[in-house]
């Protein structure tokens, strides 16, 4: 069992990681709390046996349900239960669900505490860590939420073992994102110990930067494609495949801006296409101008277009990208220049 501490003062919590692990879920829950509701979905089969007085509430399942109706439907049978801001709001799933789950108890009662049980690999390792949760509106993802720390957070390994083939590929995008963040050999890993690492350095990330005023953007390495190529989508492509082609495009991207040699873009290529196995680049018939619209939709866009790129430093934030360069990007990644 890993036993990660994400540092926020009086805030801080643990994030258990291990085969097993929601055996430690009453362990972390606030003393304080005398009844719990818990958030997930018809088709999580993790349920969590808890020793106080609870009950359960299934929420819609896809992007479509990640919306303002949900938070309403989840504080009326808050209400209904008799939940107060001393109980305890427990989100068990995917990133989906603990959005979802920590918004409406950020909201209830102007605060209550939230747990989180992760069952997918992106919940592991980044949707459940952190205390940005959210839900969508039409113009954007994520553009209404708060930050809300959890708790505690559980991340049971046995999870895992039923998790589709499409949704562990999604996971396996935002394990690769570590790999570029930090330049780990997290291949040297296995998959639990990696898993730990990856929960490490997002937990050292969020203690330097809670609200995102600086480092923790950089998590967002992928993400504004990939925002917008889920939209345009419709969200028939997954958060974590579309994250995965976000990084191919910003390489490329910091490779037409001179920011990066073309060795680093087949490096990439190397960890995500042929170590994870995943998609590369978007279907052919792509539309650039939406694309390109959507992206000045992204939360980071306060000064132009704004990217997280690889560079001589690193990863960091560059804003005032040229559209010049995103078609030359589009380009290279289209025609899998290496």
């Amino acid at each position: 069992m890993h036993k990660i501490k994400v540092e926020l003062g009086e805030r801080s919590y643990s994030v258990m990681v291990g085969h097993g692990a929601i055996n430690q879920l009453d362990a972390i829950l606030p003393k304080s709390a005398k009844r719990a509701v818990v958030v997930t979905q018809s088709q999580i089969g993790l349920q969590p046996e808890l020793k106080i007085d609870s009950t359960t509430v299934a929420i819609g399942g896809g992007e479509e349900s990640k919306n303002l109706q949900t938070i309403e439907m989840l504080a009326q049978k808050f209400a209904e239960f008799g939940l107060t801001r001393s109980d305890v709001v427990i989100g068990v799933g995917g990133g989906m669900v603990t959005d979802v789950a920590g918004f409406a108890a950020a909201s209830w009662h102007r605060g209550t505490p939230v747990v989180h049980v992760a069952t997918s690999l992106v919940g592991m390792v980044d949707a459940a860590i952190g205390g940005k949760t959210g839900v969508n509106i039409a113009q954007g993802k994520n553009l209404v939420g708060a930050f809300w720390q959890p708790s505690g957070v559980i991340c049971d390994l046995d999870a895992l073992k039923t998790l589709p083939d499409r949704e562990m590929r999604c996971g396996l995008g935002e394990v690769a994102k570590y790999h570029f963040l930090t330049g780990d050999d997290l291949l040297s890993l296995a998959m639990p110990e990696r898993i730990a690492r990856c929960v490490e350095i997002k937990a050292k990330i969020v203690s330097a930067d809670e609200r995102e005023t600086g480092s923790r953007a950089l998590l967002n390495y992928g993400h504004t494609l990939a925002h917008a190529l889920e939209r345009s989508s419709n969200f028939s492509l997954a958060h974590g495949e579309a994250v995965a082609v976000g990084m191919i495009f910003a390489a490329h991207l910091a490779h037409v801006m001179q920011r990066i040699t073309k060795h680093r873009v087949d490096d990439h290529y190397t960890v995500i296409g042929e170590t994870y196995g995943l998609k590369v680049k978007p279907d052919e018939k792509i539309d650039r101008r939406k694309l390109i619209d959507l992206m000045h939709l992204d939360k980071k866009a306060v000064s132009g277009l704004t990217f997280v790129l690889d560079g001589p430093k690193g990863i960091e934030v560059v804003s005032g990208v040229s559209e010049k360069h995103l078609d030359q990007a589009f380009d290279a990644m289209q025609l899998n220049e290496k």
